[in-house]
């Protein structure tokens, strides 16, 4: 059995008015065994694809590497933009040390709830995946309801958006805010499926043959990012 514990801490700034919600980085991150271009940080997988996006959307030329210079460049990104990181899962244990979001369970989630309480200018959570079991959206809603909250759906397009609206006390008055919640195509190659089968990407493959599943992913973050 291996307990699959977090690596990182909540990264949010007092600004930060998005938060990029996910579950859990590969057990590797955990154990301290990172591969030549992964970097220690938040999403800092090379075959996460999400700072690929991003770097491509931005045009950063980031390090992929082990380098403290990687991390910084990342941290530098996300305080620039108020963009923050929180994923929803704090441990999970494992029969199999993979990064299988299927492959959790005995799960132990974060209240993210109490964060979105405590910096109150976040206004939009951004999931790396939709509503399939395990996946950020889907513990969310399971987290929600500990809260008595539910989803409303506000899009049903890819990426579909949803929202909520939480209540809690700012200067000794009670104040209620609503929050978008955006699932976003995951980064992951299983997605790949998925994406060939929305309409807008056969439409947009049909005009250019050489569109990939990676374009289709970066016009949809650009977006967010």
């Amino acid at each position: 059995m291996f307990i699959h514990k977090h690596p990182y801490k909540p990264f949010i700034q007092n600004d930060t008015t998005k938060l990029i919600v996910g579950t859990l980085p590969p057990p590797r991150f955990s154990t301290g065994e990172l591969l030549e271009r992964d970097v220690d940080f938040c999403y800092g997988s090379y075959y996460n694809s999400l700072w690929l996006f991003i770097d491509k959307i931005h045009n950063l030329n980031l390090r992929y590497d082990n380098s403290n210079e990687a991390i910084e460049e990342r941290k530098t990104f996300l305080i620039k933009n108020k963009i923050g990181v929180c994923d929803i899962v704090e441990s999970a244990e494992r029969d199999k040390i993979d990064a299988s979001d299927l492959g959790m369970k005995n799960i132990k989630l974060r209240d993210v709830i109490s964060y979105l309480k405590k910096f109150p200018n976040i206004n939009t959570l951004l999931f790396t995946g939709g509503n399939s079991k395990n996946g950020p959206e889907y513990f969310f809603r399971k987290h929600l309801k500990d809260y008595s909250l539910k989803l409303e759906l506000v899009n049903s397009e890819v990426p579909r958006i949803h929202q909520f609206t939480i209540c809690h006390t700012e200067r000794s008055q009670s104040v209620s805010r609503t929050i978008k919640t955006v699932s976003l195509t995951s980064g992951s190659g299983a997605a790949n499926i998925s994406i060939s089968r929305i309409p807008l990407y056969k439409q947009l493959k049909a005009k250019n043959p050489k569109f990939n599943t990676f374009d289709f992913r970066v016009m949809q973050y650009r977006e967010f990012f």
